[in-house]
């Protein structure tokens, strides 16, 4: 629905466009052309009563409810400048002898419901973005399952068939489809769409696995839990909505002005013909239309209509040349006062995946025994075997003949040339009874303590190597803390890791509060606890299970190479998932910001001043009466001088 809504919208804006260029061209520079009048006529008609219908319609809305607003100040001063308009080209003749001017103004109601209908437009395409992050998160959801059933025969059903209760097979690379506990079979499966975190789990009998999940190498079986609206995924998808429901819009600067402005404006336009009509002498009648209509023309929102649309053009436009992609203005408005920054760990402070740190040979490296090592890893299904593999593809060679098998919640036991070698954790080794040195116990605890995960490498006597593997934190996160210190805002980090993990990353880039072990949902409370204490938060993510708390926050900010969920939800995504861009895109939004108040100034300042002279305040003292045509002009230089200064944020330093 908001889609088509987007589209129609769309097609009002572009119909508007076509029009308008020609009726700007005759308006500005053939207004003597034979029939120019009535070719701007013909032109303007429909802009103003078929591609602005809606002002038309909202102010008649608001007439009835006795109240006013933007849409009431377009529909008036276009609709007044069109009828004028209309009456000087029908009746030049008799509106020139009673001393009415024959200028006529249908390229300035045009051109005024053009700019204004394309403001909408823009802002329209920033609301339209959400729903498409949850239609995502619903396709993580598989259509179809294998159901095993009582006789052991395997059916392809449908999702919504499936019942609690039910066996149901899982082949390697498929989502997983309920929340369910594994009955048959292992293998290890990617949950980082709940935790975040890189590296994929073990599933045995017994073990949980979660709907929207994707299962690696293995296949197993495992009984449906929890189908429909119970899954995690459905939690998800529902926290989600919910907290993009229930965030109320930003109530934009332009409507609180509006609901003193127009009603003034209005106020001031009758007052004057009224005034003109009982004090105004000989062709009263006349003076006090002029005044009538021009203290419209000069109020016509075309420099409102441009003020925040040019401000975020031009905002977007820089923020993309440094890699910054903004959404909308209601971003732009609270990043100014962003006091609380909430940092995911995983891929968004880290890199996002395993990678080995160091290789110590506590034996002496020789080419065979990494070679033994690179064929045995390169065999394994074991998550973290990947990352060996890539750390020693370039010098290592493959073994033929090596043989392995997997030791369940310790590692893998290989075979080459008849003799058995292991890899895994500390347990491994300590279970088939291999002695550890001082200084390889030294090394081994070395790199516990900073967190990172270390696997053993031995013959059936012999501790051979170790190897230190951890998600590295990206080269530029330090910088970017610190500079969000600088500006004094507070830094949180939230992650699905260990204790332990986030402690040393922590402590590593003077983070000023971290919380472990935490899940989606408690990502989301997270942030409403802080609003809920006065601050405006900014959440920073890349991955699913950031999304709710995206949702969540005053400003959303995604890392581009996470995933499309998450930069769907967030209203600013950093294409190069470079953490030091958040100060930019912080600096740069509350530069956009401040030119949207710049732009505002100058679309009203000229009305405080033009409008007191339109409706002829000046006429008492030197007889001066604002013509209608100058008063499109002073409207024009609004508008110039809100692009201008829009065009002067592009050069300006963050």
């Amino acid at each position: 629905m908001k889609e088509d809504s987007y589209k129609a919208l769309r097609r009002r804006v572009t119909g508007a466009m076509i029009l308008a260029v020609p009726l700007f061209i005759v308006g500005m520079f053939f207004m003597d052309m034979p029939y120019a009048n009535y070719i701007m006529w013909a032109l303007s008609t429909p802009m103003v009563f078929y591609y602005g219908r809606q002002f038309f319609t909202g102010a008649w809305k608001q007439a009835k409810h006795r109240s006013a607003n933007m849409d009431t100040l377009v529909a008036m001063s276009t609709g007044m400048a069109y009828i004028f308009s209309v009456l000087i080209t029908l009746f030049p003749g008799y509106l020139h002898s009673k001393g009415i001017h024959t200028h006529v103004y249908f390229e300035a109601a045009g051109i005024v419901i053009a700019f204004i209908l394309l403001g909408k437009l823009l802002e329209e395409k920033a609301k339209g973005n959400t729903s498409s992050a949850i239609k995502k998160l619903m396709g993580l959801q598989p259509k179809t399952v294998v159901r095993i059933g009582e006789d052991g025969t395997q059916q392809e059903v449908s999702i919504a068939s499936l019942q609690a209760g039910e066996i149901v097979l899982v082949r390697p690379g498929e989502r997983i489809a309920v929340d369910g506990e594994v009955t048959e079979g292992s293998s290890y499966v990617d949950e980082s769409m709940i935790s975040g975190e890189p590296v994929a789990v073990s599933k045995a009998p017994g073990e949980k696995v979660f709907a929207g999940t994707i299962n690696q190498k293995g296949s197993f079986r495992f009984r449906a839990e929890k189908v429909g609206g119970d899954t995690v995924l459905a939690q998800i998808i529902r926290m989600v909505e919910q907290a993009q429901g229930s965030k109320a819009p930003v109530q934009k600067l332009v409507d609180r002005i509006a609901a003193v402005f127009v009603p003034v404006v209005m106020a001031i336009a009758v007052l004057s013909l009224v005034a003109w009509v009982v004090f105004g002498g000989e062709n009263a009648l006349a003076h006090g239309l002029i005044a009538f209509v021009t203290v419209l023309v000069i109020a016509c929102p075309c420099a409102l209509g441009l003020a925040t649309p040019t401000a975020i053009m031009v905002g977007v436009g820089k923020g993309a040349e440094q890699g910054i992609l903004i959404k909308d203005a209601e971003s732009l408005e609270a990043a100014r006062k962003i006091n609380a920054v909430i940092l995911d760990k995983t891929g968004t402070i880290t890199e996002g995946k395993p990678s080995v740190t160091a290789i110590e040979w506590f034996g002496g490296k020789t080419e065979k025994l990494r070679d033994i090592l690179y064929s045995i890893e390169k065999s394994s299904e074991h998550p973290l075997a990947d990352a060996i593999v890539a750390h020693l593809r370039s010098g290592a060679q493959y073994l033929n003949g090596v043989g392995i098998e997997n030791i369940s919640g310790q590692g893998i036991e290989g075979r080459y040339e008849g003799k058995t070698y292991v890899i895994g954790n500390q347990l491994l080794v300590k279970d088939r009874r291999i002695p550890v040195p001082a200084a390889a116990d030294a090394w081994i605890n070395e790199h516990l303590d900073r967190a990172q995960t270390v696997v053993l490498f031995g013959d059936e006597d012999t501790l051979l190597a170790g190897v230190a593997i951890a998600d590295t934190i990206k080269p530029t996160s330090k910088h970017a803390i610190d500079e969000l210190h600088k500006d004094g805002i507070k830094v949180y980090m939230l992650t699905g890791d260990n204790e332990q993990t986030a402690r040393a990353v922590a402590g590593e880039l003077g983070i000023d509060v971290y919380k472990a072990n935490v899940l989606p949902g408690d990502k989301a409370d997270f942030v409403k606890d802080l609003q809920s204490q006065g601050k405006v938060v900014a959440m920073v993510g890349d991955g699913i299970n950031d999304s709710n708390a995206l949702a969540q926050a005053d400003v959303s900010i995604a890392m581009g190479k996470g995933s499309d969920i998450a930069m769907d939800v967030a209203k600013m995504t950093i294409i190069s998932s470079d953490l030091s861009k958040i100060p930019d895109a912080i600096h740069l939004s509350g530069g956009t910001a401040r030119a949207i108040r710049q732009n505002l100034f100058w679309a009203f300042i000229y009305n405080v001043i033009g409008i007191p002279v339109a409706a002829g305040i000046l006429y008492p003292v030197n007889g001066f009466l604002l013509d209608p045509m100058w008063a499109g002009a002073a409207m024009a230089f609004s508008s110039v001088s809100v692009v201008a200064n829009s065009l002067r944020l592009k050069w300006k330093k963050n």
